[in-house]
């Protein structure tokens, strides 16, 4: 896993920033993939987030015979229990917070920081933003799982116990199962997280109603000023 800042693409908003969501893609994909979903949250214009969509680094995928694509971390196999490799979970979430801290350095307080992610990224988001350990505006977890699979993550974060978090599911998703997201949710629930469900008739993927719903939640999460 690279140690070198991650390449990214980086949309400013029209004034000088006070917050960010820093938006992870999913297997395969790059930081392309999401980068035009901005103006469809239905922002105001005069809004101050910036958003940054960073590349995964390249290697090897063991479940997609071994090709080398961008991926947060190796998938092994498809069974829950241990589909993600938690080492390479591990040095994602290092990755993320050379990322916050890239945000901290230009000005940005990290409690306006928002951890978004989809697939993937989601999982190396809500493990990242339930461990990270200073205070975050939010989590946006969509279409994803806990790497834990049937249980919270170790070493959670005191700091963030009272973080809202958003989930996003497909109910047809064939990739990541309506359950695997359920399990999280009802975790995070019973822990006394501020959780916040939604599923979508959508395979995995994303929808126009859903992203009205992701900007009508970020203004709440992020317009402070």
């Amino acid at each position: 896993m690279s140690v070198l800042p991650l390449e990214k693409i980086t949309i400013e908003p029209k004034n000088p920033a006070t917050s960010c969501v820093i938006w992870l893609h999913g297997l395969g994909d790059s930081g392309e993939g999401f980068a035009p979903v901005v103006p469809m949250l239905g922002l105001p214009h005069d809004h101050r987030i910036r958003f940054v969509f960073p590349h995964a680094p390249e290697q090897p995928v063991t479940i997609n015979q071994g090709y080398v694509m961008r991926s947060w971390y190796d998938i092994k196999t498809m069974d829950l229990h241990s589909r993600a490799d938690m080492a390479g979970v591990l040095d994602s979430e290092q990755l993320v917070h050379q990322l916050i801290k890239e945000q901290v350095a230009a000005g940005i307080a990290e409690e306006n920081i928002v951890l978004a992610g989809f697939s993937q990224g989601g999982v190396i988001s809500l493990f990242s933003g339930l461990r990270y350990p200073n205070k975050l505006a939010g989590i946006l977890a969509l279409s994803c799982y806990l790497p834990s699979a049937d249980q919270l993550p170790e070493n959670l974060s005191a700091e963030n116990s009272t973080t809202a978090i958003l989930q996003h599911h497909g109910e047809q998703d064939d990739v990541v199962p309506l359950n695997a997201g359920k399990i999280a949710h009802e975790l995070l629930k019973q822990a006394g997280y501020s959780v916040a469900w939604k599923s979508y008739n959508m395979p995995h993927s994303v929808l126009p109603e859903q992203l009205t719903d992701i900007g009508n939640w970020l203004k709440i999460r992020l317009f402070n000023d």
